[in-house]
């Protein structure tokens, strides 16, 4: 059997290329480019690479790109109140307020702030009420990425087996509702769950998600399953200085999986992605109410 490596970074490019026609149709006929602000608080360095492709991206896609920066040591009262200019403002039509904030921010009471027909991050519990009752609306952008790559695989995903492993409010919950609308049978596999190898083992499709370096080996996978893999997590090298790798000890999972995705290479660059798709979703929403 030969395993198929999923090329996220070809999916995503495919993606934003359709994106970018999208967008030209959207500037032609309405006289506006789709507008996504983007807002970090602090200087983080992980952040400062997030929020510089983003931005990048969004503009190669012919959006238009607002970039807003406040330092850690900015109140919630500013961040607040940045958000509801921008909720106030026409030409913006999506809202990212990048993660994680400065200790002494509530990021839950952030999140509630921003518009939801504005929430590109799909975070706001309004967007996650329409995920989880099944409605269309703006889902989170990592497990939207999965299940697009998924598709890529299956052509049907209907009755597959599908293992969620994590619980996040960020991946883990919203994919599994994903794949729940695709039709799937969805288990959520989390820390407390008691035989965690014999859940994954059981999954056509394997979602993993705990930020975890190499947690699940290649025994826990059934044999052709399509292993989607979420962890980015930076490990030492032999020798010296660091490497990227998955929640997958992918050199003995490549040997059973059916499909599986790098890391890097693999979801990551979809979730930009999907942010754009997102953004063009709400630039949609905008014009049509």
């Amino acid at each position: 059997m030969i395993t198929q490596i999923i090329d996220g970074k070809a999916a995503a490019t495919a993606m934003r290329q359709r994106i970018a026609e999208d967008v030209a149709a959207f500037k032609r006929d309405n006289g506006l480019a789709p507008g996504l602000a983007v807002v970090l608080v602090g200087d983080d360095p992980a952040s400062q690479v997030y929020v510089r492709n983003k931005a990048a991206q969004t503009q190669e896609a012919g959006m238009e790109s607002i970039e807003y920066r406040l330092p850690a040591d900015a109140s919630e009262q500013a961040l607040l109140g940045l958000i509801a200019e921008l909720n106030d403002r026409r030409d913006v039509h999506g809202i990212l307020v990048q993660l994680p904030l400065p200790p002494h921010f509530s990021a839950a009471k952030v999140i509630d702030a921003i518009a939801p027909e504005k929430d590109v991050d799909g975070l706001h519990p309004i967007n996650a009420g329409y995920l989880a009752a099944g409605k269309p609306g703006l889902a989170p952008c990592t497990p939207l990425g999965c299940v697009i790559l998924a598709k890529g695989v299956h052509s049907d995903l209907r009755g597959l087996n599908a293992v969620v492993v994590g619980r996040s409010v960020l991946v883990g919950r919203p994919a599994a509702q994903l794949f729940l609308n695709e039709s799937c049978t969805v288990t959520v596999a989390h820390s407390a769950t008691r035989d965690l190898a014999g859940e994954c083992k059981r999954a056509d499709i394997l979602i993993v998600a705990v930020g975890r370096p190499a947690l699940v080996k290649g025994d826990w996978i059934k044999p052709g399953a399509t292993v989607i893999d979420v962890g980015i997590n930076r490990v030492a090298k032999e020798g010296g200085g660091t490497r990227l790798t998955g929640d997958v000890d992918f050199a003995e999972a490549v040997k059973v999986a059916g499909a599986i995705t790098p890391v890097p290479g693999g979801v990551g660059p979809m979730t930009i992605a999907c942010l754009l798709a997102n953004t063009m979703t709400c630039a949609r929403m905008a014009v049509e109410t």
